[in-house]
């Protein structure tokens, strides 16, 4: 998978970093797994994978790529703070998110 930033944007008040990004995953089946994708950016952004949070990730009909936004926090505690639980929970993996 290759990973596009397509857009930053700093956000000082929240400590974090606003991205819009394009990820492509060829012919490997649909949309990647959210858990893949962060994974991805994370390793693009050279930051923590505990600091990443995709929000939005979707595919076109038919379409080799995905377009997606993410937030990318200073800290896990500011991560914490600020994102909505659902969020927090998509971006778990699994067998994590079960048991929580």
């Amino acid at each position: 998978m290759k990973v596009e930033i397509l857009s930053q944007k700093r956000n000082p008040l929240i400590k974090r970093t606003e991205v819009t990004f394009e990820i492509e995953h060829g012919g490997k089946g649909g949309t990647p797994l959210r858990l893949r994708a962060r994974e991805e950016l994370a390793a693009t952004l050279k930051t923590k994978i505990e600091q990443v949070y995709i929000k939005k990730l979707e595919t076109k009909t038919g379409a080799l790529s995905s377009t997606g936004k993410a937030n990318v926090y200073d800290s896990v505690e500011q991560a914490r703070l600020v994102e909505p639980e659902y969020i927090i929970a998509r971006n778990m993996p699994e067998e994590k998110s079960k048991e929580e």
